[in-house]
């Protein structure tokens, strides 16, 4: 199958590849989903990227493989791409519903984008359907803390330690405990990956020792591992200490800052560079060095934020007229839907809008369908909504009338059109 022909979140992630290569396959793989539900890797330290290349090739023969969604939703979350993540994961939920793992691959993917209260919906989804602390606590834990709920955080932590994500997981137990002020706590959870020199973990125990304010201590641990570099990390150091402590989570696990209004805020946007966050994020001083050097040429353009309102704007969605049905065009950045069905056939989704409707027709009165369009598939979506918490609680709202509805997020780019006759 020609690239062309690959469904689009498998040639987005092909791309994304090609690009990523040969950053990703020097960097720690800190997959933010649990992995037991994930087929055996042939080689002990392949890389995402070479992870990608291969569940890709076997989506192309097999695209409905439950294992190779999962791993490719796994591989794309280790390349930082969290919306990729999240169409496989629902791939997978479409394929295997009854199974808890692609509920697990979803929390990870909002986790990523650093929702909290939206990645605890998927998590309890995933519990609903038997999933355990050990299988999702790295993932759930990180959500509790940029909730700032920090004790269920780490007891999350600690039931993942056993796991395939225990390495992460004691990453990030190290940091929520010393953003509750145990630092002696935290360079003990980090010890047995200290004592391997592993990459990652010095770096964590640089931001621990930051957390902890010890600044001289901090710098020697920062240029120990990255040499030369204290000099543009000190204006993030520093900032740590304003934070509040789910502020601190999101900073030191995602890059993430306050105060931007943008879904998704790095650390190069506090420092006045103005660019989008790299991946992937468990790298975490790494990402920051990364920030603070972007690549020579202006910054790149930072997109709007989402109309605060479930209806779409004008420009993003054409309105139909009496002549002609309502034009296809593509949004400028992502959008956050409600997906109520699929399938190949988009000429039978008016009928299946007009059934569902019928169930719950206080719910949708007025509101509009709408199609998303892909090689080999179509979405039937209601929406955009304003943020992934408000596209979460009406498909909640949906499911207590037995309407099966999730989230789905809209790539930049993706056509939408309103569905004309329902």
């Amino acid at each position: 199958m020609s690239l062309a022909m690959l469904p689009n979140p498998f040639r987005r992630m092909r791309i994304t590849v090609l690009i990523l290569a040969c950053a990703a396959a020097s960097m720690t793989a800190g997959s933010v989903v649990a992995q037991t539900a994930y087929p055996a890797v042939p080689v002990a330290a392949e890389s995402p990227s070479d992870a990608m290349g291969r569940y890709l090739r076997i989506l192309a023969n097999t695209p409905r493989d439950f294992q190779a969604l999962m791993g490719a939703g796994r591989a794309a979350l280790d390349l930082g791409d969290a919306q990729a993540a999240a169409g496989f994961f629902g791939r997978a939920d479409e394929v295997w519903p009854t199974s808890p793992m692609p509920q697990v691959g979803m929390g990870g993917a909002t986790v990523l984008e650093g929702d909290g209260d939206g990645a605890l919906i998927y998590f309890a989804r995933a519990q609903k359907l038997g999933a355990t602390q050990a299988m999702m606590g790295a993932d759930r834990g990180l959500a509790f803390d940029l909730l700032g709920r920090h004790a269920e955080a780490q007891a999350d932590y600690r039931a993942a330690l056993g796991g395939n994500q225990g390495d992460e997981a004691r990453r990030r137990l190290a940091l929520s405990l010393a953003i509750t002020g145990n630092r002696d706590g935290a360079l003990v959870a980090l010890s047995p990956l200290l004592m391997r020199r592993d990459p990652a973990s010095l770096r964590t125990r640089a931001l621990v020792l930051a957390l902890g304010g010890d600044q001289n201590s901090a710098r020697a641990a920062v240029e120990g591992a990255m040499p030369g570099s204290w000099p543009q990390m000190a204006p993030f150091i520093a900032r740590l200490a304003t934070l509040n402590s789910a502020q601190k989570a999101a900073a030191v696990n995602l890059g993430i800052f306050p105060g931007t209004g943008l879904p998704s805020t790095g650390i190069a946007v506090a420092s006045g560079v103005g660019v989008p966050a790299p991946a992937p994020r468990v790298d975490r001083l790494a990402d920051i060095d990364a920030f603070l050097h972007p690549p020579a040429g202006p910054p790149a353009p930072v997109a709007p934020t989402p109309a605060p309102t479930m209806a779409p704007p004008p420009q993003q969605v054409a309105q139909p007229t009496a002549s002609a049905p309502a034009t296809v065009s593509a949004s400028r950045q992502k959008r956050y839907w409600v997906q109520l069905a699929s399938g190949v056939n988009a000429a039978a989704f008016p009928e299946q809008m007009r059934r569902i409707r019928a169930r719950s027709e206080d719910l949708l009165k007025g509101i509009s369908g709408y199609v998303s369009e892909e090689p080999g598939k179509a979405r039937l979506l209601i929406g955009p909504f304003r943020n992934s918490a408000d596209a979460e609680t009406f498909a909640a709202d949906l499911e207590t009338l037995s309407i099966d509805a999730f989230r789905w997020i809209s790539p930049e780019g993706q056509p939408v059109r309103k569905l004309t006759t329902e």
